[in-house]
Parts: C-alpha cells; sequence; structure tokens
C-alpha cells in the first residue's frame, strides 16, 4: 500500500503518545494536505487544557472534515461516525501502553 492509497482525507486514530501527531504531521508535508489536530480544536486555545463547550467543538470538527484535503488526528468518539463517513483512508496505530509511556 501506498500513502496515496489513503486518498486526501486521513483519519489517524491510536492510543494517547502514541504518535498520532507526529504522523498526522509528516503526512500532511509529504501530501500537501492540512494538518487538523483534534486536540487543538477540543481545548481552548492559550488555556491549560480548558475544554470548549460540546457545541462549539462539533462545530469547528464538522467545519475542518468539510475540507477536502486533510490529515486528522485524534479519537474523539463523539463525533467518528461524521469523520469517518468523509475519511478516504484510516491509520490504526496499536501502541502498547509501555511503548506510549516510553514516548511521554
Amino acid at each position: 500500500m501506498n500513502l496515496s492509497d489513503l486518498g486526501d482525507r486521513i483519519c489517524i486514530l491510536g492510543p494517547s503518545n502514541s504518535g498520532k501527531s507526529t504522523l498526522a504531521n509528516a503526512i500532511a508535508r509529504k501530501r500537501g494536505l492540512d494538518a487538523v489536530h483534534l486536540d487543538q480544536l477540543f481545548h481552548l486555545p492559550n488555556t491549560d487544557w480548558q475544554q470548549r463547550p460540546r457545541d462549539e467543538f462539533i462545530a469547528l470538527h464538522d467545519a475542518a472534515i468539510a475540507g477536502e484535503r486533510w490529515v486528522m488526528d485524534g479519537n474523539y468518539s463523539v463525533c467518528m461516525p461524521q469523520r469517518f463517513r468523509r475519511a478516504t483512508g484510516l491509520i490504526l496505530l496499536d501502541v502498547s501502553t509501555p511503548m506510549s509511556l516510553l514516548r511521554y
């Protein structure tokens, strides 16, 4: 399988600290896609991880997936169905807890 086989709308899922954002940035650079990090949409900017109101997060998420060329990292099951309907490719990082802890 080639990276191009995943299409222009790629979702990356996996456990915390598994490298989702790092991989999303690398794919975005290589393929010329917009990197969308769901953690950045979910949390208010310039705060200590303060969550946005749910409706605001979902609106930001839905606006991002409406685009034609993106790679999006993060889980956030509340909006997975919409994301999966738009995605052309999916990457699941199967990283063990010990490996995630080592990456931390």
